[in-house]
């Protein structure tokens, strides 16, 4: 990408999108292209289609999706699976039709089969059943990565997709109905601080392990991406054109919340609820790919939240 390609960050106001921005902002690239979803519903095939071809963005982030935590993907399995698909079949295809050099879409770890071997190597993808929690925001992800596949090799465009770990950090969702896990427990940590709360609940036994990376890592593989990789022909005929995105280490949530405890110094007592769902054992992903291509990791845990829940304190101080 040149300094001054026109670059279409879709979903620009979430997690994944503003921190895009963000490094795209501060690497020097000033010709973007953001829209926000009262300026632009991605659901209406007719006005992304009127975008595209209006504007003729050279480069895509297809970062725009309804995402949530397991209680949101277990109970709204019908908004995950239809927003998601719609978004990325009006996207892809618009980008398709109007010529863009590029485009990368991102996916989720959830896509591996619950009881994939540890740690996931990309080829894992489609060899087992999925996690019954959120099936629908994974087949949704699965089929976007399938287009991408689809149109390389059908009609020679570069899309790519990354597959990142479980993301936190700035302009994350805290809400307690909808929100990930490390955002629903610097919130849950931070309000039992405030309100000196004996205990703070957690779903779950705290066996499952899970992987962590910071949106701005995330974020700076993406643009590694765009500048470093292009598929071969054969790379598309075998639909090599996705990638993990994290760190390669993973802890169980017990250790996860001790370590909030910690940086939090809260001194109360943790309540496991059991009759909560722990999700997939474990999502722990192969880095093997990226790092072979010299991309890895800057953020590690403790520094990604301490910087996250400072950042959190202060937006609710403002």
């Amino acid at each position: 990408m040149n300094k001054n390609s026109k670059i279409y960050v879709a979903g620009h106001t979430g997690l994944v999108g503003s921190a895009i921005v963000r490094a795209l902002q501060a690497a020097g690239y000033d010709n973007l292209v953001l829209k926000t979803h009262e300026e632009l519903d991605l659901l209406n095939q007719q006005a992304v289609a009127d975008f595209f071809a209006k504007n003729q963005p050279e480069y895509v982030f297809l970062a725009a999706a309804k995402v949530g935590g397991i209680m949101a993907n277990n109970t709204q399995p019908a908004e995950f699976i239809y927003n998601n698909l719609q978004i990325e079949i009006n996207i892809i295809h618009q980008a398709y039709l109007n010529k863009v050099k590029k485009l990368l879409f991102l996916g989720s770890s959830c896509i591996y089969p619950r009881e994939c071997p540890q740690p996931m190597k990309e080829e894992y993808l489609l060899t087992g059943l999925l996690e019954p929690t959120n099936e629908a925001y994974a087949i949704a992800k699965i089929s976007g990565i399938k287009m991408c596949q689809s149109y390389n090799r059908q009609y020679g465009t570069n899309f790519i997709a990354v597959m990142p770990t479980n993301l936190y950090g700035e302009n994350d969702n805290f809400d307690p109905q909808s929100s990930h896990l490390l955002p629903a427990l610097i919130k849950k940590f931070s309000e039992a601080i405030k309100n000196n709360a004996p205990s703070v609940p957690i779903w779950g036994t705290g066996v499952a392990r899970r992987e962590f990376l910071h949106v701005d890592d995330m974020a700076d593989g993406c643009l590694f991406l765009m500048n470093n990789f292009n598929p071969t022909k054969e790379q598309n005929n075998q639909g090599e054109i996705f990638f993990n995105l994290g760190t390669g280490k993973d802890l169980t949530i017990k250790e996860l919340v001790d370590l909030f405890k910690k940086i939090t110094n809260y001194q109360g007592e943790i309540e496991w609820d059991a009759t909560k769902p722990d999700g997939m054992p474990q999502k722990l992903q192969d880095m093997t790919k990226m790092h072979g291509l010299g991309w890895k990791h800057k953020i590690e845990l403790e520094e990604g939240i301490k910087r996250t829940y400072d950042w959190y304190l202060q937006k609710q101080k403002a």
